[in-house]
């Protein structure tokens, strides 16, 4: 029951952080991107609307941006601004006065950061659903796209995209734990996601943790030949930095 309580006070406090805002926005900025520029070339709409593959390339175009370059940043921000709170509002030492376990504080962070990821990843969802079939609500004589939704696919997908997250979001934690100025948590994301943009092609690409939302998309792409299981890499390097981040935060003489 305390960390449930833990969780109510850390999310309540999410509220009011500029996170919230980031997962709405982050999650429909492309598809409504992909939703105007239907509407901007509505001669090809029925046409494509009529395409047997119509929901695999819908998905796909969704997910370009949002592999390689939306989602990293907004992980790198949203993480740290959770993480942040504390610094930002000096409350780290009132925090502490209250009965609450330095393992409950933090991993009821944590999940929150976690369940706001899954929340962001529902709102993606509606987003692409929406931008492919608002265009026919507009446009005269372009249908429903007849070809029927491969869930199971998009569920798998899904799954494996939230997986590979998962190091980024241990890592930035920890890094917000670790460093009060929210510049040096953001700072050394960013940085590490350019470097990982810049291997990718390199053969050893996948043991950098921030490529594996860019490896994933361009494997289902057929631009990347996988050779090893992103999913366990990206899993076992959740378990690392989360392990590292809790220990780092508990022996920790100055919290506040």
């Amino acid at each position: 029951m305390q960390f449930i309580y833990c969780f109510q006070a850390e999310w309540i406090k999410r509220k009011r952080s500029l996170s919230s805002w980031l997962v709405i926005i982050g999650a429909f900025f492309t598809p409504v991107i992909l939703l105007f520029i239907k509407l901007i070339y509505y001669g090809k709409l029925k046409a494509g609307n009529l395409n047997p593959k119509f929901w695999e390339i819908h998905w796909k175009n969704s997910w370009e941006s949002m592999a390689i370059f939306l989602l990293p940043i907004g992980i790198i921000l949203s993480a740290s601004l959770i993480t942040q709170l504390e610094y930002k509002n000096n409350t780290w030492k009132q925090w502490h006065t209250t009965p609450q376990h330095f393992t409950t504080v933090f991993f009821a962070k944590l999940t929150v950061i976690i369940v706001m990821m899954v929340q962001f990843f529902i709102l993606f969802n509606i987003g692409i659903y929406l931008s492919a079939v608002i265009p026919g609500l507009f446009v005269k004589g372009v249908s429903y796209p007849p070809a029927p939704i491969p869930y199971a696919g998009f569920l798998k997908q899904n799954m494996v995209f939230f997986i590979t997250c998962l190091p980024i979001i241990s890592l930035q934690y920890l890094a917000g734990l670790h460093f009060k100025n929210f510049l040096v948590s953001v700072g050394c994301g960013i940085a590490l996601w350019i470097l990982s943009i810049a291997s990718l092609t390199w053969k050893f690409s996948f043991t950098i943790p921030y490529t594996y939302t860019s490896l994933y998309f361009l494997k289902n792409d057929g631009r990347f030949k996988q050779t090893v299981s992103i999913e366990s890499w990206a899993f076992l390097y959740f378990i690392a930095f989360t392990v590292a981040g809790y220990i780092l935060y508990v022996t920790k003489k100055e919290k506040g």
